[in-house]
Order: C-alpha cells, then structure tokens, then sequence
C-alpha cells in the first residue's frame, strides 16, 4: 500500500476521496491549505464555506473521523501571489482568467505536490471528478463518468510527471454515490452544499474584487463599435469580458456584444453577436498530458470552456508552448481563458488563448 497525501478542502468530496483511500488500505495524511483568510469575514457573513476555519475544522474532523493524520498548511503566500495576483492582473489585461485552473496548477499539483513528495508520500490526491489511468508503464488522464460534474477541463495542465503520483478516488463514481458513501462512513460533511463562488470572492462580486485591487481598470473610457464610432463610455475594463451583452448601458439598433477589450486604449470595442465567431485560436502555455507537443498536425475535440460542448478542432503547432486551433464549427472564447483537448474520454492537453 501506499502513503498518500490527501488535499482536504472540508467539503465531500475530499473527504469521502480521503475515507476511500484509507478503505482500499492506504497509509493516508489529510492536509488542508490555508490559502487566503482575508475573505473569511465576508465567507462567515454571506454563510460561505470556502477560506474559513470551520472549513479547516471539517477536514480535520473527517480525518478524526476515519482515523488519520491531519495537518494545516499555509499557502497563502503562493495563492495570493499565483492565483490572486493572477487573477487580478489578467482582467487589468483585458482578459478573462479561471482561477480554478491556476490554482490547481500553480497550489495543488505544484506547492502541494513538491511538499509532499519531498516528504516521502507516494501520491498526492485530490477530491476532483476525473480519473487517471495506468497502463504500459504509462499514465492517462480521462473524464470523470459522471457528465454533470466532470472536472478534467481543470487539470489539463497535468503531465506524467505529476500524473504517475496522483490518485482520484471519486472520478468513477456520482455525485450522488459520493454523499451515499460520505453517510456511510458517517462523515459530517455528506449533506455540505458546494461552493458556487470563486473561494477568495465569497460574495462574488469579481469586478469589485478587481477595482479595489487595480483602480487602473475601473477608469472610464470610450466603448466604440467596429467602425469606431464612439457609442458611450464604459466604467472600467475591469467591467467587462468578451462575449458580455448586459451592463453595457448603450442602445443600437440591435443587440451589442463585447468583441474585445483594449488596454492600450482604454476602450471597449462592440459589435453585433456573430462578430464573436471565430475559426481560429492562438494558444500560449501549451502543456500536454504525455508530455510531449505533437509534431504533426492533430484532429481532436475541445472545450473552450468548462462547461461547453466539445468542437471538432485541428491543433497546428508551431512551437513547445504554442499551438494553432482551427475550429471546424465556429466558436466564441475569451482572451485568458482555457481551451482544452479530447481524445474520447482521454485529455490531451490544452492552454490559455493569448
């Protein structure tokens, strides 16, 4: 059996994927990370569960509960600095972010990860729907068997060498099988509703978040259509994301729709929905789940986002980290947000559109 260092977030999922583990004969240690206190005022007022300490105490009594160690670490430095920082920095950009993504990159298959194989653990694990299968020698990350709550789209940035140590206990099951199994082991957090917000944003107001954090994205400039005609004046482009029709507070003779956001300018640039459209992404920061960029062009499926459909795609690259999406069907995506690639139920890879 092995040791496995079990990232706890005091919510079902990790806790049931932490009793699973020590089922199966595991030699399990519950940690849950500390990651940003600034918002636990506002999680206890708007009763949220993320980033507070009854979050932390949840996790250590499921650990109590199943009769393994437990232990708080404190990340908030790499999480303010590597998913906030971030987070911020890209909407000032004019670009649309996941934080659910940097954070799994950057804290969890990064800080985390390097801890705990630096303290001897076998594998990390995490409560995420996805699974991870091993054969020749080789592994492969692949979509969770419940459609509803698959999470792969987050965890694309996975490689073999991250993906030989990490174990998903929950990717085979249901969310409903995990708060069956979570009664069974009679774990206090079986019937915890999820957090919908972003966990360092508990009353999800982002664009607050961001003007606080960079007032130089909440100043006023012009929003203008594609002929450049100026049509009004926007609050900010931290405000605003490509795609967005409401909060524009402009009339035309038809629906407007954010086309893009332009930081050297200050200026919001609008047109009608089928300017959205594209057939052609530039992603940067490419990582792929085997490790290695393809060297020919490649047929797949993609998401653009992360509960979107999948599109027929051909994926030219042009160097490591850099690769070409030909769409086969239009579709319409964001500056910074994540395109990622399918082989069936396999993940390939994917990155952010530049």
């Amino acid at each position: 059996m092995a040791t496995v260092v079990v990232a706890m977030s005091g919510g079902v999922d990790s806790s049931v994927a932490a009793a699973m583990l020590k089922e199966q004969g595991h030699s399990v240690f519950g940690v849950n990370l500390r990651l940003y206190s600034k918002a636990e005022k506002d999680a206890y007022r708007l009763n949220k569960q993320c980033c507070t300490l009854d979050s932390m105490r949840d996790a250590e009594a499921v650990c109590n509960r199943i009769g393994v160690p437990f232990y708080a670490l404190n990340m908030e430095r790499e999480f303010g600095r590597d998913v906030v920082d971030h987070f911020v920095g890209e909407y000032t950009r004019g670009r649309t972010p996941n934080p659910c993504i940097a954070c799994n990159a950057q804290v969890k298959f990064k800080h985390l990860f390097d801890r705990a194989m630096a303290l001897g653990a076998d594998y990390i694990a995490t409560g995420h729907y996805a699974r991870v299968a091993r054969s020749d020698g080789r592994s492969r990350l692949l979509t969770g068997v419940d459609p509803d709550k698959d999470q792969s789209y987050a965890l694309y940035m996975l490689t073999p060498r991250e993906l030989d140590r990490t174990m998903l206990p929950i990717g085979e099951q249901t969310k409903t099988e995990t708060r069956r199994l979570a009664e069974q082991y009679g774990l206090l957090t079986a019937r915890k509703p999820e957090s919908q917000d972003i966990c360092f944003i508990p009353d999800g107001d982002y664009r607050k978040f961001v003007a606080l954090r960079a007032p130089e994205a909440s100043a006023p400039g012009p929003i203008r259509d594609l002929a450049g005609r100026e049509l009004g004046q926007h609050a900010g482009i931290a405000y605003y994301t490509v795609g967005q029709r409401r909060g524009l507070g402009i009339a035309g003779g038809q629906p407007l729709y954010v086309l893009r956001v332009e930081r050297e300018t200050n200026t919001i640039v609008v047109g009608p929905r089928e300017k959205l459209a594209t057939e052609r992404l530039l992603l940067r920061n490419v990582s792929w789940t085997n490790g290695q960029s393809p060297s020919a062009k490649l047929h797949a499926h993609a998401k653009l986002r992360y509960r979107g459909k999948s599109l027929p795609v051909v994926v030219h690259p042009r160097d490591e980290q850099t690769v070409e999406v030909e769409l086969l069907s239009a579709g319409n995506v964001a500056p910074g947000q994540a395109v990622v690639f399918y082989d069936g139920e396999q993940v390939l890879g994917g990155g952010t559109v530049a």
